[in-house]
């Protein structure tokens, strides 16, 4: 059916931007009343943030007020609590404070949490610690993540305009939603064993294919490369030959019983208290072979090496001069 509402819309003229995000005033608050309900998030921090979010608090107060949001600190708690005031008209203001906590709890520093308040930012906090069971393997994909020298993590952020925070079990990301996306994509793909130099690479010609505008309409995935999985082949491992055993028909003889042993040794016989004297006799006698031990190894730092009999130069011109008379007395 054809629609009927086609009318002429004098106002909206070409030249409006429809995707451009407005600033949101006190007076698009059409009714000027304080909201119905309040509005309250609690996130906790863990104890090293501790110090850092005591010296950073008066700031996080002030940002909050300009948009009238009321936040609380609990030490003893461990919390950071924000909420919405009777003086609040923007509805959407106590979701950017939410994320803003969210994010200092994650070690993101002030500064760069409070553009989080911003319309055009958007944050997400990746969860990477459930991905890899094994710790040595999940360390070093989360390096690899980083790269040498943050190389790597330095790249993603120039090419997805994001800020990128890796930090225990999390990474935290703040930038648009698009930029967002990607950082996602590139951060599971990494804890699942794919290198982020194919994301780089695939986001490098992505960002020259949207300078040509002839382009903007067209399929890209000719232009991308296409990275296939190799199985590498392994070296194995050499077979270790076992030495062949004689063939017996017979089957080997049955290992004593514990009873049996103690039976031999006469320590079945023994009553309880004596058996409790004969193993304090036992560490007793251990403790004593090893102090031993330790002593002699004391010892050793102070026992005096081993030196050559020292001569000195005029004694052998002294036992020369001793012969000569002694060779003269005998004619």
């Amino acid at each position: 059916m054809v629609s009927t509402n086609n009318k002429e819309k004098p106002w909206d003229t070409p030249d409006i931007d429809k995707w451009a995000i407005e600033e949101f005033k006190p007076e698009d608050n059409a009714s000027g009343l304080p909201f119905m309900e309040e509005s309250s998030f609690m996130t906790l921090f863990p104890k090293y943030r501790e110090k850092y979010l005591k010296s950073v608090w008066p700031a996080v107060t002030r940002a909050l007020d300009a948009h009238h949001i009321a936040c609380t600190l609990d030490l003893v708690e461990g919390s950071m609590s924000v909420k919405t005031t009777r003086k609040t008209f923007d509805p959407a203001i106590i979701l950017k404070a939410r994320d803003l906590i969210k994010l200092l709890a994650r070690s993101v520093p002030f500064p760069q949490a409070v553009k989080i308040l911003q319309d055009d930012m958007a944050c997400d906090v990746i969860k990477i610690g459930n991905v890899v069971t094994n710790k040595e393997r999940f360390v070093k994909r989360r390096q690899r993540m980083v790269g040498p020298n943050g190389n790597t993590l330095k790249a993603l952020e120039l090419l997805t305009k994001c800020y990128i925070l890796v930090q225990g079990n999390t990474v935290s990301a703040m930038g648009p939603f698009k930029g967002l996306k990607e950082v996602r994509r590139v951060v599971d793909d990494c804890m699942r064993n794919v290198h982020p130099i194919y994301h780089i690479k695939e986001l490098m010609i992505k960002r020259e294919l949207a300078k040509n505008p002839d382009l903007a309409n067209e399929d890209w995935s000719r232009f991308l490369p296409m990275f296939k999985k190799r199985n590498v082949a392994r070296k194995k491992p050499k077979k270790i030959r076992k030495e062949k055993k004689v063939y017996t028909p017979f089957p080997p003889a049955q290992l004593p019983r514990k009873v049996d042993l103690e039976i031999e040794s006469g320590e079945y016989f023994l009553s309880k208290r004596e058996k409790e004297v004969k193993k304090l006799e036992e560490r007793r006698e251990h403790q004593e072979e090893k102090q031993k031990e330790r002593d002699a190894e004391r010892k050793r730092d102070f026992t005096a090496p081993k030196e050559d009999k020292y001569e000195s130069a005029a004694a052998p011109a002294h036992k020369k001069h001793k012969k000569s008379h002694s060779d003269s007395d005998s004619e």
